[in-house]
């Protein structure tokens, strides 16, 4: 072998390894950057859909504790809101959000809270239904960004 083909050869070698390499560490970043780009919208969809459920069943909370007539649309897109939960979450997050809708059911068939009673609630600390679920969503929402 005459030495004007070995180094076309070895120019061709290294050639074809260094844009093998560039190709290999375009792909990992590109890669990891869409990685990154789907978390973020993962993350983004739940932060609106727990926000979006601990507004709806807020209001159906409050009602439920001076009224006792079950505002039905409101109650249909809170379980609308959990169907979607299913689709998306853990289980915790579903079994926690049952287990406040279910809660303010129960409050909707207790006796109206007086505003005294409310008061009362309110300083020892009984009104945050939705403490679990929010906790729940939390750390969820945090083990994403990992």
């Amino acid at each position: 072998m005459t030495s004007s083909l070995q180094s076309a050869l070895a120019a061709l070698a290294g050639s074809t390894i260094g844009g093998l390499t560039t190709l290999a560490v375009t792909w990992i970043t590109q890669s990891k950057q869409l990685r990154g780009a789907l978390v973020a919208r993962d993350q983004a969809a739940r932060n609106k859909l727990y926000k979006q459920f601990i507004e709806e069943a807020s209001k159906l909370y409050g009602d439920a504790m001076v009224n006792s007539k079950v505002e039905i649309p409101t109650l249909v897109g809170v379980y609308a809101l959990i169907s979607r939960m299913r689709v998306m979450s853990s289980s915790e997050i579903v079994d926690r959000a049952e287990a406040a809708l279910r809660t303010i059911l129960d409050i909707y068939f207790a006796p109206n809270k007086t505003i005294a009673e409310l008061r009362v609630e309110i300083n020892g600390g009984n009104l945050d239904l939705l403490r679990e679920f929010s906790t729940a969503a939390r750390e969820e929402l945090s083990q994403l960004k990992l």
